[in-house]
């Protein structure tokens, strides 16, 4: 049985977290261990860059290379996501005591204290940094860059109704180092591509945003949720339809097969899906909504794949 006062309020009932030392509880929650879905949509654009980038590479890709630096990303979405979800509960410590879903996270409920916050969010950093070094040069420059948004994001809230957009610049980077890792350089297919998952970061975390709508009007907490409001669905359209001529110019450069094409295909019916059901005034269709994406990534994943192993 879990002791209700140990658990995030908005946290999965049942998770392999929850299986771990009592003590080691607060610092998983901390990093959102128990909620797969934010590693999984860091690591979607990660894993279709790499594979776009092998694709074009050719037959020159060894497969025993594409399971390594799968192995690499996932390894890395996993571990910098729970670092940015533990800076980001260090910033927001004091907007998140006065948010009904949130005031039961380990900092403003007391069960973690801020010193031991930031020895676990170094010690996650160090493990992402062991993972980036084992890329090429440039893959760690452009790895190391990221950090920025990464330090930036958190405060944006404050200032900007677009939050959701520095929120995308630090969760499509993968989009630019899956590429580099392939080939130690930038072109434009990662480009468009980095752009489309800046498209789609910004429509699902908008969706997610309105979950908290209410609860941000109270403490001046900024978000395109708020932004867009009733025309929300509108501009949920606007951005898909975006990211989705984005993914296509990127696909058009990279001369993808046609499986890939049909992976595209698959997002693109599951975007329109989302729109015909998305509620805002629903927090639980929001946050499955939400959710769903990552089964969009996995589409747009095994489409590429199916292109390299066909090629």
């Amino acid at each position: 049985m879990i002791d209700a006062d140990k658990k995030v309020a908005d946290a999965l009932k049942h998770s392999w977290v929850y299986w771990l030392p009592h003590w080691m509880w607060p610092y998983a929650q901390l990093a959102r261990w128990e909620r797969p879905i934010g590693w999984q949509l860091l690591m979607w654009p990660c894993w279709w860059s790499l594979m776009l980038g092998f694709l074009t590479a050719g037959r020159d890709t060894q497969v025993s290379q594409i399971i390594w630096y799968l192995f690499l990303f996932f390894a890395g979405a996993f571990v910098m996501r729970g670092a940015g979800c533990t800076y980001n509960d260090l910033v927001d410590q004091d907007i998140d005591n006065q948010v009904a879903r949130t005031r039961s996270r380990p900092l403003p409920s007391g069960r973690a204290t801020r010193a031991g916050a930031l020895i676990f969010l170094a010690l996650q950093l160090l493990i992402g940094l062991i993972v980036l070094l084992q890329f090429n040069r440039y893959t760690i420059l452009v790895g190391l860059i990221s950090v920025v948004t990464i330090l930036v994001y958190p405060f944006m809230k404050r200032f900007t109704w677009w939050p959701q957009l520095f929120l995308g610049l630090a969760f499509s980077w993968g989009a630019l180092v899956g590429w580099t890792s392939v080939f130690g350089h930038l072109t434009w297919p990662p480009l468009a591509m980095y752009a489309g998952c800046i498209c789609w970061v910004i429509a699902y975390d908008t969706i997610y945003a309105h979950q908290d709508t209410e609860d941000d009007m109270l403490v001046g907490v900024k978000s395109t949720a708020r932004l867009f409001g009733d025309n929300t669905r509108l501009a949920i359209v606007i951005l898909y339809v975006s990211a989705l001529m984005l993914f296509a110019i990127a696909f058009g450069l990279a001369r993808v097969g046609l499986p890939a094409w049909i992976g595209l295909a698959c997002v693109g019916m599951h975007m329109a899906w989302q729109v015909t059901r998305l509620d805002i005034h629903d927090p639980n269709k929001c946050l499955r909504l939400f959710k769903s994406n990552s089964v969009l990534g996995l589409f747009m994943f095994v489409g590429l794949t199916a292109s390299v192993l066909f090629s």
